[in-house]
């Protein structure tokens, strides 16, 4: 058995930009699992992918010709089945051995060959037998089917392909874009697989336009890439075309001067890499008139439309250039420097017609607008839920600040969403908020209120910046909330992967916020404030929602790296200031590495059983009567908990948690000693009582920063 490398390419029509780099490594990924699967290749055999706009390729290391053959143990039947009484082949036995392609023309041979073993309590009949390698063309030709199968392709199209003299008509072919060759190499041998209607051959195509030769003849799988980038003008690896427009972007840039750089855009760069074959990065302009209109307008239309890479200058300043990158590599790329600048002149301009015209009107003129566009059929229009997002601002600022502050903040509420009919975001939907934040300081309402405006939809993703100020703040608490309690009270919940309200991160958003501003907010009362805004038209679901924020906080703890032990201790408490969650964290992690602590938790645990079979019969009060403390245990504990409570609680409400517990760790020998020699449920009532209450003071006093019974084993 030898092995070789192997390449396969499948040649097509442009494929889908945005799902290029995936397509590429599913490809690759499934056909070099596949033939690991069929003992082609081995663990050790390197799958490398390659993705261009029009291939899809692997190199696969090491693969044999042959996969070895493969001895085999197939249980038959028992016994009792397979043999008569005389220990000769039943019928059933030998129709059985038939099937597997076994020898039966002497029956006793046959059965003499088979092997007998216990198979649970009955003993059953086994056949050996050497299962023949897979060979390379049979073992391809099944990873292949299988990796365009599986292909994570985002729309299929259907086209025609014309069968062969034997068979004339066409032939329907389901694939992401139409076929029109196939790579298949182990060394420098063709493997005649077949797919999509083509056969392998050793040929493939190469850049459109600036090819050496066409077509572009593959010596061997290694050659590849080298091959397909001299004679065929193409950068096949997408990793590779990805870095070097990295780098002519940056090169360009430095060119420019000034201390220009290209905007950061990761999913652009990884569009543009599936756009181009062998990328040549230009430098255009366009006329500085144009830097009046907000950068976020110019930046935006440069990059949705048109897929070029804006240029900023050292402070982060929009220049009047910008980067493109071109497929073709012309001696004179004036034509193309031209072309392009030509191209992005019309939609500035659109941009600069929109932001002058939206400016001929105030934003508080806008409101009465807002009426006619609905913003969901059981809640209303936008301008219903402004009203509602005014409400719930207000009363979280009266609570945060003064008349100042709510004033601030019922002005920004108000107009915050009144950029939605405006000119820029029907165009531009991604440049709500923002527009209205530049609308708000052409109409002179200050940097406070338009910063507020801007800053309302914030954070809008995972490490989104929060809102700049506190009125900001405040209306970007209630627009997600009133988003949160709206839609749990009409009971449009997120399902598995679904969540087209965005509740989750809304949900992360409030937590964020509360948290990183820390707020004095209870988030209980924050929820429950909200449902009044909504009049009839919700139920109250702040018990729900709130289960729903909790979760949400959980999930991002442990992303933090807390542990889910620790996490669950300090949420079962359903702590109201989130902002303090983290200090509670601490804490516990604090006391869980004290040699008290698996001691204490485990009492807590049983304490917990004990008080949660008494209240069965009605509430425990926290109570003790001295005079009913019979046995010394008792006593001790109660000693104990009347001269270190009151000093773990000043400690708690100081704030400094992990002192309140570790003053609470010295109560472990009087608990031990309590359970050791003191029986709760005394028949004696007032006795029994009175233990209860003991325990329920104990509970209390452990209990305040997290549920320690949470940390037992």
């Amino acid at each position: 058995m030898t092995t070789q490398n192997l390449l396969v390419e499948l040649f097509v029509e442009e494929l889908p930009p945005k799902a290029l780099q995936k397509l590429g490594d599913a490809f690759a990924t499934v056909l070099g699992d596949q033939l690991k699967a069929q003992g082609l290749a081995s663990a050790a055999s390197v799958v490398t992918p390659f993705a261009s706009p029009r291939r899809l390729a692997a190199h696969v290391s090491a693969v044999a010709d042959k996969a070895a053959d493969k001895a085999v143990q197939q249980k038959l039947m028992p016994v009792t089945v397979g043999l008569d009484a005389s220990g000769n082949a039943t019928p059933a036995l030998l129709k059985k051995l038939q099937a597997l392609g076994a020898d039966v023309s002497n029956p006793a041979a046959a059965v003499a060959a088979l092997k007998r073993a216990q198979d649970g309590k009955a003993e059953a009949l086994f056949y050996d037998s050497v299962v023949p390698g897979a060979t390379l063309q049979a073992g391809l030709q099944k990873a292949l089917d299988e990796a365009i199968a599986k292909l994570p392709i985002p729309k299929v199209m259907s086209y025609q392909l014309e069968t062969d003299c034997e068979l004339p008509g066409w032939t329907s072919v389901n694939f992401v874009r139409p076929a029109h060759g196939l790579v298949a190499l182990h060394g420098s041998t063709v493997v005649p697989v077949k797919a999509l209607g083509l056969t392998a051959g050793n040929s493939t195509q190469g850049h459109r336009f600036e090819a050496a030769v066409s077509p572009v003849v593959l010596a061997d799988a290694d050659s590849y890439a080298a091959t397909l980038q001299k004679d065929g003008a193409v950068i096949a690896s997408f990793a590779e075309r990805k870095a070097e427009i990295a780098r002519q972007l940056a090169a360009a840039a430095a060119k420019v001067g000034n201390g220009a750089r290209p905007i950061e855009d990761e999913a652009l760069l990884d569009e543009v890499t599936a756009l181009v074959e062998r990328p040549n990065v230009v430098i255009c302009q366009f006329e500085e008139q144009f830097l009046g209109v907000p950068q976020e307008c110019l930046i935006l239309t440069m990059k949705a439309n048109q897929k070029y890479f804006p240029l900023l200058d050292a402070a982060g300043k929009l220049t009047n250039k910008f980067l493109v990158v071109s497929n073709i590599s012309p001696e004179d790329t004036s034509f193309v420097t031209g072309g392009n600048e030509r191209v992005v002149r019309p939609r500035l301009a659109d941009a600069k017609f929109f932001f002058d015209q939206d400016r001929k009107k105030t934003l508080a003129s806008r409101v009465e607008g807002l009426s006619k566009v609905v913003y969901h059929n059981k809640l209303g229009t936008q301008g219903e839920r402004v009203e509602r997002v005014r409400a719930i601002a207000k009363a979280i600022a009266t609570q945060l600040g003064d008349a100042a502050l709510v004033a601030d903040a019922d002005q920004a509420a108000l107009l915050a969403k009144t950029d939605l009919v405006t000119d820029m975001v029907g165009e531009f939907p991604e440049l709500q908020g923002i527009m209205g934040g530049y609308y708000a300081l052409n109409d002179g309402l200050g940097e406070t209120v338009a910063n507020a405006i801007e800053d309302h939809y914030k954070p809008r993703f995972a490490g989104d910046a929060l809102p700049r100020n506190t009125a900001g703040v405040v209306v970007a608490l209630a627009d997600k909330l009133e988003t949160l309690v709206g839609m749990f009270g009409i009971g449009n919940l997120p399902t598995g992967d679904r969540d087209p309200f965005a509740l989750r991160r809304h949900a992360l958003g409030v937590i964020r916020m509360l948290v990183e501003k820390d707020l004095p907010l209870d988030l209980n009362a924050l929820l429950a404030g909200a449902v009044p805004a909504f009049g009839d038209k919700i139920t109250d679901a702040s018990a729900q929602l709130a289960d729903f924020i909790y979760d949400r906080l959980a999930g991002s703890l442990r992303e933090q790296g807390y542990s889910a032990q620790e996490v669950d201790a300090v949420l079962a408490l359903r702590p109201q200031r989130l902002a303090l969650v983290e200090k509670q964290l601490a804490a516990v992690r604090a006391f869980a590495a004290l040699p008290e602590a698996p001691a204490l938790a485990a009492a807590n645990k049983r304490v917990g059983n004990i008080l949660k079979k008494a209240e069965v019969e009605g509430p425990v009060d926290a109570h003790v009567n001295p005079a009913l403390l019979q046995e010394q245990a008792e006593k001790d504990l109660f000693t104990a908990l009347q001269r270190f409570v009151p000093e773990a609680n000043a400690q708690f409400d100081a704030g400094d948690y992990t002192a309140s517990l570790q003053t609470l760790a010295v109560l472990r020998a009087p608990v031990d000693a309590f359970f050791d020699d003191v029986m709760v449920n005394a028949e004696q009532m007032d006795l029994r009582l009175n233990r209860q209450g003991l325990l329920k003071t104990l509970h209390e006093a452990m209990n305040r920063v997290a549920d320690l019974s949470r940390l037992a084993a």
